[in-house]
């Protein structure tokens, strides 16, 4: 923050930030006829749609004082926006100005008072934000004064004609080195001690308490050939620190880090061994990459191993704003005292000192639980050349000139000009800071267990030179070197000869290749094509959480198709993007990721051709889509561009306005266990907050990420669903681009040594760690009763309860997911079950019905399945519908499937061995049967895993029948969370009953992602602790619980419900207060549809019972809704007009309703209700609780009351007007209603 003061002695504290849309209307009102005279007459939201950084100037009471728009091309058209930078140099020789280091003001306002004061905050402010930046010009008609406070921050350097007007526009610069300049950088001296240390011990006191006061000095007077401690000097005043090594420790770094695309950081050698004997193929190569349990590797594309001239992703970047060890020393130099060896014992855990190296987890070849482990063991080059490299050990910088950390690199360089690289490592929670920014992390081996990252910044990084430009016929031979180890090299190299020959492709569209080069080499290639798709994007993706669609042309949009940047200067990749939008005449790119599925259990990350630029995108959400009954809707349907069926895929975008808007990067290592809906909604929300980086989220799961299409396009499933996830919701978030992927078991948790122990021998290590295992089928114990003796279930209920620790029957399949219905039902086939076997289907879940009928549906004659009731504990049924359940039964009898009720399980073939079954006895409450099997289907009872109950049980977290958190989904452990079915609240709650099982699995992993952003994500409010009172409450959610499936007889089966404890469906309609049910159809012939609308006339329920599929995310939709807004249902059906609720809401009147902004509409005429817009008049919310309290008198009924005041009222206007601007906005989703103007 800064203070201002005004010519007549006011002050005001104010503090720079970008702009918001919401300024807008403020900003407009400190235009003046002279902004016009000096800018022209603009429209600022386009302006700002269009604008590199826009930023605002705000006082303490978030009043706006001052605005500024600047874009990378001059403005009032004295120059082509791709063709500006000859036109300026020839002005003033001396000024150097490129598209790196220049920006155009194109738009200033500000309060008159303190016009001049606010201009200087805004350019400060500019040139820290952007450190590349060194002019910013400013250009008016000669005819205009600039006025005061422009000129003393502008001076004139000459005149230039426009372009399309027959006048002369005077140019205006404004130097860096006059606002924030360039640090000077030094060798250090004993005497910068005193300036330093308030610098190191600003948030830590560390080594000052371990090393004493002076550590510094020594540190500083051991300087020698291959030691150097240098500073950065303002106004004579040492203001950063660092220290650098030529010692570094290559064997240890190979060990734990891939060096190959770097050459091992040392200079070519002819004996290097690159290669092993057998040269390796290609796919070998993407998947030793892929290996990696690090997050660039498994996200990005085309950067091979041996290629090192490619990009490496930014995968986890650190910060440090105090003095960081950066770990990186090789052998202590004679002349350092015993004091700095000391430090580096201490701190330097990649140093050469001691004979042992630091102990890694077992071998490469070990590794069963990792994705990918089937693969044989990566092949480690031999680098036998010099060591190229050089380390960070200590750096620190004050925080007013952080922005200027780079100045450092040059100097320090230039001490070293025998070596190429600068490494520094940082801990991996250490928060990022700028100089890291600049630089490349290096992918760790998945053996690695060294708590830093590492990172490397190459000489030429330093260049400035960078040139980005249209590709020609002369650059085939530069691009072949640059790509010409990549998978899809001959691709590039195909659309670079496509645009030499047409710049179009053969269908016509148009395509633009992009180069970067330096120094005359080309080392970056960029091939983008117009985007033809963009209504489907607009209307299947939230683009416009990003960008006022309306504003950019069609033309305007382009598809990123492919992207390879050498690693030296990866920071430039934002000014590559950025230099392809005005090149190319473009304000938005758009990347599709499509999903790409591989056999078996192994996931390929591969699914996309880029990309070092993922990580400079961002995510876009998906839109729901509202499932149109298209021959009804007829020429009123969507268009085709907006409801066709393509292959779905994860879009990622960046625009003008996201060039140089910078990402938090979250380095804590995140590990999720479980991939339950509650984990993937964890995952989800945490991958699409768009202005946060997460590097380091890890899913440890039994088959890996799921939605891998196994079943194709069959809708039968053995297991019932949620709705919560499918497999086009997994290929629309594509999170195997941004998550970890280890397949395995959970077997342990080392609290201590913050690790989790996968499937026995293998370690994961978190910072956070994030149970969601949730609940599974475990294998039925058999009570062991004894057939001759005729016993009931009553004598032998307690044996059932044991837990199985027998040998687990081969034939016996308890289904979790569907790869482990996919094998059940393999098996069946090769083993000839489903047409000449017997089946048993043993419980009490909805399970067995879906199970059921898939048997049925995939052949299986029905007198060859038995389905088994066991006795239960409670009175309510999983369909707690008597109704449905009378016809799925007589469904069942009628294809020839047995059913038994309250049968136990007693044993399995009479005692003897039970694997394989050929037979399970059961007791009931009268007399026991036995039956053959080939196969047994178990769905008994769910509860938490054995060895994950060990595990939990072993490291001491509180298990009270299931995991204990808190309403904050903490554990015993603060670094340990859960959520889902696998938990429970603590008994200091009092609420035993109410569990997550109770909630929307998808709802609580969003509010546990939203607890945990609050550590991460600087944009929020601090979280302010509870009163003491409500610290006791439990948090109640509101999504729906959905459960659906198809159950025998072919009935398509969908429940939706209130989240809460169950009761029987008889129960509740007995209770005074339990409202109104809306029913048509009937069970038996597949038409049943039932509503139940509360007491507050909303809707509660939705029960579907259907022949025929149906709209499952439409009648989502419906749930609390109130049933006027569905068109007053319930006096049309009380009316006898609603013969048919299938057909009623296929109605077009109703598409709205399934909008996915319906809800916004909801909340924006909320909002105008609630809000006061005559001054003598209270609002219309005010009104009725006035009325509700009977302060006003009336001659009339309220509700009528009410209504004559909203007509009279300008509510009413105001209702009516939004209501047409949501239409009129969304009418491509929406073209079946009408609005003034179309008719």
């Amino acid at each position: 923050m800064s203070v201002l003061t005004s010519p007549r002695g006011k002050a005001e504290v104010v503090h720079c930030r970008r702009t918001e849309s919401q300024d807008i209307f403020c900003i407009k009102n400190l235009i003046r006829k002279f902004t016009q005279k000096l800018f022209g007459r603009l429209n600022i939201i386009y302006l700002l749609e269009k604008a590199n950084l826009a930023v605002t100037l705000c006082n303490d009471k978030e009043e706006i004082m001052a605005h500024a728009i600047f874009l990378d091309y001059p403005n009032w058209n004295v120059a082509n926006q791709d063709n500006w930078v000859s036109l300026f140099r020839e002005l003033d020789s001396e000024i150097p100005c490129t598209p790196l280091n220049t920006l155009f003001m194109h738009f200033f306002v500000a309060v008159d008072e303190y016009a001049t004061g606010c201009l200087r905050e805004v350019i400060r402010t500019v040139f820290k934000t952007v450190p590349e930046l060194h002019f910013i010009f400013l250009i008016v008609p000669t005819y205009v004064s600039l006025g005061s406070p422009l000129t003393t921050v502008f001076s004139q350097v000459g005149n230039i004609p426009c372009l399309t007007y027959d006048e002369d526009f005077a140019v205006y610069i404004c130097h860096r080195h006059d606002h924030y300049p360039q640090l000077h950088i030094r060798k250090a001296r004993v005497e910068d001690h005193d300036d330093l240390m308030p610098i190191f011990l600003h948030n830590d006191t560390t080594l000052k308490e371990m090393y004493g006061e002076y550590f510094l000095a020594e540190l500083i007077e051991a300087q020698d050939e291959e030691n150097h401690a240098v500073v950065c000097e303002v106004e004579g005043k040492a203001v950063g620190f660092m220290s650098v090594c030529s010692h570094v420790n290559l064997a240890l770094l190979h060990e734990c880090f891939d060096l190959g695309p770097f050459h091992g950081f040392c200079f070519p050698h002819p004996d290097d061994i690159l290669e092993p004997s057998k040269e390796p193929s290609i796919q070998e190569s993407q998947d030793t990459e892929i290996k990696s349990d690090s997050q660039s590797s498994q996200k990005e594309t085309e950067e091979s191993e041996e290629n090192a001239s490619l990009e490496l992703p930014e995968a986890a970047e650190i910060q440090e704003k105090e003095s960081e060890e950066s770990l990186l020393s090789g052998d202590i130099p004679p002349g350092f005292s015993d004091v700095i060896k000391d430090i580096e014992q201490k701190f330097s855990v990649l140093s050469n000192m001691g004979d042992e190296e630091p102990s890694l987890s077992s071998s490469e070849s070990s590794l069963p639980s990792f994705l990918f482990s089937e693969e044989p063991s990566l092949f480690r080059p031999i680098y036998l050349g010099e060591s190229a490299a050089f380390c960070i050990q200590l750096f620190c910088i004050d925080e007013k000139y952080e922005a200027r950390s780079l100045d450092f690199m040059s100097f320090v360089f230039s001490l070293f000009p025998d070596k190429n690289y600068c490494l520094i490592s940082v801990p991996h929670l250490t928060p990022e800071f700028v100089l890291i920014q600049n630089f490349v992390k290096v992918v760790p081996c998945n053996n690695c267990t060294l708590e830093h990252d590492l990172y490397v910044f190459h000489r030429a990084g330093l260049l400035r030179s960078i040139k980005i430009r249209l590709a020609t016929i002369l650059d085939i031979t530069g691009v072949e070197n640059l790509v010409g180890t990549l998978l899809l090299s001959r691709k590039i190299m195909d659309d670079l000869i496509q645009f030499n020959e047409a710049c179009r492709d053969p269908d016509g569209t148009a395509l633009q290749v992009f180069v970067a080069e330096v120094a005359n080499q080309i080392v970056g290639i960029a091939v983008i094509r117009q985007e033809m798709d963009i209504e489907y994007i607009r209307s299947h993706y939230n683009i416009e959480d990003f960008i006022y669609f309306s504003h950019h042309q069609q033309e305007e949009h382009g598809r990123l198709h492919h992207f390879a940047l050498n690693p030296i200067f990866r920071h430039y990749t934002k000014f590559f993007l950025k230099e392809i939008l005005r090149l190319g005449f473009k304000s938005c790119l758009y990347y599709p990721v499509y999903p790409q599925s591989r056999e078996g259990k192994l996931q390929n990350s591969y699914a996309h051709s880029l990309t070092s630029a993922l990580h400079y995108l961002v995510p876009v959400r998906p839109r729901r889509q509202i499932v149109y009954p298209l021959e009804k809707l007829g020429i009123n349907a969507p268009s085709k561009e907006v409801s066709k069926d393509q292959a779905s895929y994860a879009l990622y975008h960046t625009n003008r306005k996201l060039t140089l808007e910078p990402k938090v990067t979250v380095n804590a290592r995140i590990v999720v266990v479980g991939a339950s809906s509650v984990g993937i909604s964890f995952l989800e929300t945490l991958v699409f907050c768009s202005h946060l980086k997460f590097n380091n989220l890890t899913l440890i799961s039994t088959h890996g990420l799921p939605g891998k299409k196994l079943w194709g396009s069959e809708q039968r499933r053995f297991l019932a669903s949620d709705h919560c996830f499918n497999d086009k919701d997994y290929a629309l978030m594509s999170l195997c681009s941004w998550v970890n992927v280890v397949v395995g078991r959970m077997t342990g948790i080392d609290r201590a040594a913050k690790h989790v122990v996968v499937s026995y021998n293998e370690t994961v290590f978190y910072d956070h760690l994030i149970l969601c295992t949730g609940q599974q089928y475990q294998v039925p114990c058999p009570t062991g009763a004894n057939m001759d003796q005729h016993l009931t279930n009553r004598e032998v209920l307690e044996n059932s309860k044991q837990r199985y620790t027998g040998k687990v029957p081969y034939n016996l399949f308890i289904l979790t997911d569907e790869e482990d219905c996919l094998r059940a039902l393999i098996w069946m086939r090769n083993n000839s079950i489903l047409t000449e076997g017997k089946v048993i289907v043993y419980g009490n879940t909805i399970d067995v019905y879906t199970t059921v009928e898939t048997l049925l549906h995939f052949g299986m004659k029905g007198n060859g399945i038995y389905l088994v009731h066991p006795p239960t504990d409670s009175n309510i049924t999983c369909v707690n519908n008597y109704e449905i359940e009378s016809a799925i039964e007589e469904a069942m009898k009628t294809a020839g499937v047995t059913i038994y009720q309250d049968s136990l399980l007693a044993q399995w073939n009479d005692g003897e061995d039970p694997d394989p079954i050929h037979s399970a006895s059961f007791t009931t409450s009268t007399k026991p049967f036995r039956l053959e099997c080939s196969v047994f289907f178990s769905f008994y009872k769910k509860n938490v895993d054995y060895e994950t109950f060990k595990a939990f049980n072993d490291a001491c977290l509180v298990y009270d029948g299931r995991l204990v958190i808190d309403t904050t989904f903490h554990t015993n452990d603060i670094a340990i969370r859960a959520a889902g079915s696998l938990t429970k609240f603590s008994n200091r709650y009092y609420s035993n009953d109410w569990t997550h099982s109770n909630f929307s699995s998808k709802e609580i992993g969003f509010q546990l992602a939203a607890a945990m952003l609050s550590l991460f994500d600087p944009t929020l409010e601090p979280v302010t602790e509870p009163p003491a009172d409500l610290d006791r409450l439990i948090p109640m959610y509101k999504g729906a619980k959905i459960q659906g499936g198809i159950l025998p007889g072919s009935y398509y089966y969908l429940h939706i419900a209130k989240p809460g404890i169950s009761s029987p469906l008889d129960v509740q309609r007995s209770q005074p207060d339990f409202g109104s049910e809306v029913m048509t159809g009937n069970v038996r012939d597949g038409t049943y549809f039932r509503l139940y609308i509360n007491r507050y006339k909303l809707v509660e329920s939705i029960t579907c019972l259907s022949k025929e599929p149906f709209p499952v995310s439409n009648y989502i939709r419906l749930f609390g809704q109130h049933e006027q807004a569905l068109n007053n249902l319930c006096t049309r059906y009380y009316e006898n007009l609603i013969p048919d609720l299938y057909s009623y809401f296929t109605e077009p009147w109703c598409m709205a309703l399934f909008h996915d902004r319906f809800i916004d509409l909801r909340k924006e005429l909320r909002q105008i209700l609630n809000s006061k817009q005559e001054t003598d008049m209270p609002s219309m919310e005010q009104l009725a609780y006035k009325v509700e309290d009977e302060e006003i008198n009336m001659n009339e009924k309220p509700q009528k009351y009410l209504q004559r005041v909203f007509e009279q009222s300008i509510y009413k206007n105001l209702l009516e007007k939004s209501t047409l601007d949501y239409l009129h906005y969304n009418q491509y989703h929406l073209p079946m209603y009408a609005w003034p103007g179309i008719i």
